[in-house]
This record gives C-alpha cells, sequence and structure tokens, in this order.
C-alpha cells in the first residue's frame, strides 16, 4: 500500500510539472524564462512545482477593471476628456504611450505640490482630513498600530463623527501585523473597511505574491495624494536602524484627482463587490489655476499587457537629454535595463539613484549585479547615504515629470497594483530635478566594480539576480 501511494505521488507531481511546464510555455514573456521554468520543473518538481503556483502567474485573471465594466464611467471618462483636453502646443512630450497604458487621457488644469519628508506628508494629509466635508477614501499599503498609525485612526474617527462618510483600505501582505482591534475601531465608529480576513481578491492558493502597492488618500473629489510614504513611525524618521527616512508624496488637484479617485473605486469595487461607490463621488473636475497638464497612470497585474515596464521604457526611451530615476530598488527587466543602456550610449545623462541603506536585503544585493552594465554604458548610479532613500520617481529632459509608488523592479512592474502622477511641465520636471539634485548631493557616485566588492555582494549579487522576477 505504500509503495502503491509513493508510486502515484510521484505521477501526479510528474503530471503537475508537464503541466506547469506547458503553462510556462505558453505565458512566460521570454523563452529563456519558458526553457529555465521547464528544466527546473523536470528536475525538481517536488521544489519547482510549488514555487511555480506561487511565482509562476502573469496575469491576475479575476481583478476586474471598473473603469471598462462601467458604461458611467467611460461616459465619465470622455467627458473629462472633453472638459480638459490639454492646448496641444503646450504638451511637452509625446503623451500617446502614457495614455495608452493608462486607459486615461491627459488633461489640463491640474496643481501639484511636492511633499519631500513624511513630516510635510502626514501634516498635508491630516490637515485635508481635518477638513473634509463629504468623503475622505483613502488607502495604503502598510499601516501600523503605532504612534502615527492610531493618529490616523482617530482622525478618521472624527471625520466620521462629523457626519463625513469614510473609505478605508489596506493591503493583506503589507498590512499584515495590522491588530483586528484598528479595523474594529474604525468600524465601530461608521468607517466602510475593506477588512484583509473577508474581502475579495488574493487570500489564499498562491496569489499572495500579488499587492496593492498603492497609497492613495482623496478628500472630496478637491484634493489627493499619491508617493511613497506609508503610515508607519519610520516614515518620519523615527526608527533607528534606517535614520532619515527620505521619500516623496504630491498633494493634487485639478482633473488627476478624479482620476486617482477612479483608480480608487477601482480597487474598492475589486475588494468589496460593490460599485455603489461610483454614484456617491464628486465627478466633475476643479479646474487648477497652476493649469499643469498631467495624468495618473495606475499599473498592475490585471492589465492585459506589461503596463509597468512599459511605463518606464516610454519615459527612458523620450529621454533627450537627461533621464533621472530615484528608485529604493533596482531589479530591472531586460527591456527596462536595455533601453536605459541606449539612452546612455546616446549621450542622455542617464542617472540612478538608489539607498546605500539596506531595506531589504535581497533586492539590495541583487542590484548589485546590474549596475556594471549600466556604468559600462555610460549610465551612472549613485548611492543616498542620508538615511534610507524610499522615494519612487524621475525626471525626462525639462518637459516629463513622475512621482508614485512604482520602483524600479520587476515587483512593482508585474506583480504589484501601483500608480504614478505624470506632468507634462516644465514647471513640474524642474521641480523633480531640483529636489534630486539636493538627494544626488547627500549621495556617492558608485565607481566601483562588482569584482572589486566585498566578497558577500561580489558572489551574492549574481545568486540574488535570480530571483529577479518576484523582486
Amino acid at each position: 500500500m505504500w509503495t502503491f501511494l509513493v508510486s502515484l505521488a510521484v505521477v501526479l507531481i510528474y503530471v503537475a510539472a508537464a503541466l506547469s511546464a506547458l503553462r510556462a510555455a505558453q505565458t512566460a514573456r521570454t523563452p529563456q524564462g519558458a526553457v529555465g521554468w521547464g528544466v527546473f520543473l523536470f528536475t525538481t518538481p517536488w521544489i519547482a512545482v510549488p514555487l511555480y503556483l506561487f511565482l509562476g502567474h502573469h496575469r491576475f485573471k479575476g481583478y476586474r477593471i471598473t473603469r471598462n465594466e462601467s458604461a458611467r464611467v467611460a461616459a465619465g471618462i470622455r467627458r473629462l476628456a472633453a472638459d480638459a483636453a490639454p492646448d496641444p502646443e503646450t504638451l511637452t512630450a509625446n503623451h500617446l504611450p502614457f495614455e495608452r497604458i493608462a486607459n486615461l487621457p491627459v488633461t489640463r488644469g491640474n496643481g501639484a505640490d511636492l511633499l519631500i519628508d513624511g513630516e510635510a506628508t502626514f501634516d498635508a494629509i491630516f490637515e485635508a482630513v481635518d477638513a473634509a466635508r463629504d468623503y475622505i477614501l483613502i488607502q495604503f499599503y502598510i499601516v501600523r498600530d503605532d504612534a502615527l498609525g492610531l493618529e490616523l485612526r482617530d482622525r478618521l474617527i472624527a471625520a466620521r463623527e462629523r457626519g463625513v462618510r469614510v473609505c478605508f483600505m489596506t493591503d493583506r501582505v503589507g498590512s499584515y501585523a495590522l491588530p483586528a482591534r484598528y479595523y474594529d475601531d474604525l468600524r465601530a465608529a461608521g468607517v466602510e473597511v475593506v477588512d484583509p480576513a473577508d474581502q475579495r481578491g488574493p487570500r489564499h492558493r498562491f496569489q499572495l505574491n500579488y499587492r496593492n502597492h498603492r497609497k492613495t488618500v482623496i478628500v472630496d473629489g478637491l484634493v489627493g495624494f499619491i508617493g511613497g510614504h506609508n503610515v508607519g513611525v519610520e516614515y518620519l524618521g523615527q526608527d533607528e536602524t534606517f535614520g532619515p527616512w527620505r521619500d516623496t508624496h504630491l498633494r493634487l488637484r485639478g482633473p488627476m484627482v478624479q482620476q486617482l479617485q477612479l483608480i480608487f473605486v477601482e480597487d474598492w469595487h475589486w475588494a468589496r463587490d460593490e460599485e455603489a461607490l461610483l454614484d456617491d463621488l464628486a465627478w466633475q473636475p476643479r479646474l487648477d489655476e497652476e493649469d499643469m497638464n498631467g495624468l495618473i497612470v495606475a499599473t498592475g497585474p490585471g492589465d492585459m499587457t506589461e503596463t509597468g515596464s512599459m511605463l518606464f521604457f516610454a519615459a527612458i526611451s523620450a529621454a533627450r537629454e537627461r533621464i533621472w530615476i530615484a528608485s529604493p530598488y533596482f531589479v530591472p527587466d531586460l527591456d527596462v535595463m536595455s533601453a536605459l543602456r541606449h539612452a546612455a550610449l546616446r549621450g542622455v545623462d542617464v542617472r540612478v539613484l538608489v539607498p546605500d541603506t539596506i531595506d531589504h536585503r535581497l533586492p539590495w544585493l541583487a542590484a548589485f549585479a546590474y549596475f556594471d552594465e549600466l556604468r559600462a554604458a555610460g549610465g551612472k548610479v549613485f548611492r543616498y547615504t542620508d538615511g534610507f532613500m524610499h522615494s519612487k520617481a524621475f525626471v525626462v529632459d525639462d518637459t516629463l515629470a513622475a512621482v508614485g509608488t512604482t520602483n524600479l523592479d520587476n515587483r512593482s512592474f508585474r506583480l504589484n497594483f501601483e500608480a504614478m502622477a505624470l506632468f507634462f511641465d516644465p514647471r513640474a520636471a524642474g521641480a523633480v530635478a531640483g529636489m534630486l539634485e539636493l538627494d544626488f548631493a547627500r549621495a556617492f557616485e558608485l565607481r566601483r566594480q562588482l569584482s572589486s566588492q566585498p566578497a558577500t555582494i561580489r558572489y551574492g549579487a549574481p545568486l540574488a539576480r535570480l530571483f529577479a522576477p518576484i523582486l
């Protein structure tokens, strides 16, 4: 009997390996990826099959794209495009690839303020929350049960007590340590909560690899926030391990707030299978006197194409003089790496700013396997030393700037739900460039090749790179 069960298990695992290999051949982005999975699956199926179930998926097919399903939203987008269409002469870069990636139009009449550290960010968010009259939509990847998290909770409850509708959402993986009492306190006050314990979406099986990494706050449809900060005291620089925390958020006004609101509704619709929120929000934008052209680009594994990677590819391809990128992680895919190298070979000033401080060791280590390739083509790598650098931003020439949640890595490109605010405006490009110049001044340029690094990096980086598809 025991022999029969062992034989049956062997047959089943090889059947599973064969089916997984067939699936990999159908879905892998490159032939090399398909071959790699095939060899791995048939040589060590006991290990490879579970890993493939966790890591091998390329699309989150169950995700429902609200803006594609709702005729009301589609009609609203068309009205938005007509009412806030930019003057073509004011567009400083080719907007078409970004519009097609986002499935949203570039609009005029936007305003934005850079919020360069945690104190500025949460002061602005709390000011907006305290001034809310109708509704607050709030979503963070990480919410902690610490002093900052409790202050956020108390301000949301106070807003609800004033009669403001509050919708709160966080990510199951990012906020795994947030206790149930935090949600209970919000619910008891009348806050509408997406509880990770009972939401729709990737809760079991192997889909926990997909994460909603967006950080969004919208108040009354008039002001919105997007950027790299999560809710925890470390983002205020109060963690002794990381020291000062260097991050960037944006405060938005104008039609981009409605676009950001639409992305929130899309996530809310998926998490709660609820469309009623659409009818209760303000969809008529108020044009801002700053009058910048901008667009929210939301990307994720629910899209039909590799939108995260394509966003960076489009930006890098548009560069003629410079492309400066700040990202806490540098584990690009082949397409983005080739675009960066090609830009450097064209004479573009290619700079990548990463932290010298270690946050997550594996992606920190893997990045060293890419630096030599970029530097050999003429690109530059700067390592930030004044605390931990967590910003996600880039600037192209004097024409295009972006701030948001997307890291320069495969996880952000293909596994996470992300969002970036793009501006086609020299004022925005100048502001982001000025911010990055100050960051470069707090960094050193990496000049040592991998072969000259300490042994832990020299031998660890190529091994860490093997995990690039999930980093």
